[in-house]
């Protein structure tokens, strides 16, 4: 088999592919997506520097694509990934929920739950329904205070 330069893109396409199995950023699809343009340019007969300015510009213009437009398709609406614990939460107010298996007190922020302490008396148990609102994380338990009514 004779490997020229469209078959190399191509086959790099394909191992960017493969690798976004494993990191789902979409990054490396878009990367693998242009590495496929590239390849249908070389197979044009383009030189390499032609080719590796083509994968540039596809790259430039994917990347931003797939990272601004494709990927918040598939993340549920009103869940901010990656910010529980930089402090976005502080002074929202949550509602306690008892955990079914142990009964533990706890508020749910980003769809998981973390068990909570009032700031300023140390409790861990709370009624179930209580209004809370979040201070800061001491490690994986949510800091609280009660809502003044």
């Amino acid at each position: 088999m004779d490997w020229n330069p469209a078959l190399i893109w191509l086959a790099i396409a394909l191992l960017l592919g493969l690798a976004e199995l494993s990191s789902g950023g979409l990054v490396l699809l878009s990367l693998g997506v242009a590495a496929a343009l590239t390849s249908a340019l070389a197979a044009l007969g383009l030189t390499l520097p032609w080719q590796l300015l083509a994968m540039g510009v596809f790259s430039g213009i994917l990347i931003p694509l797939a990272v601004k437009v494709i990927r918040p398709w598939f993340s549920p609406a009103g869940v901010a990934y990656g910010t529980t614990g930089t402090g976005v939460e502080k002074g929202h107010t949550y509602t306690t929920l008892k955990r079914d298996f142990d009964g533990a007190s706890g508020v749910k922020i980003n769809g998981d739950f973390y068990r909570l302490r009032v700031a300023e008396t140390g409790e861990t148990v709370l009624p179930e329904g209580s209004l809370v609102i979040f201070h800061h994380f001491d490690g994986t338990t949510a800091v609280v205070s009660h809502v003044q009514t």
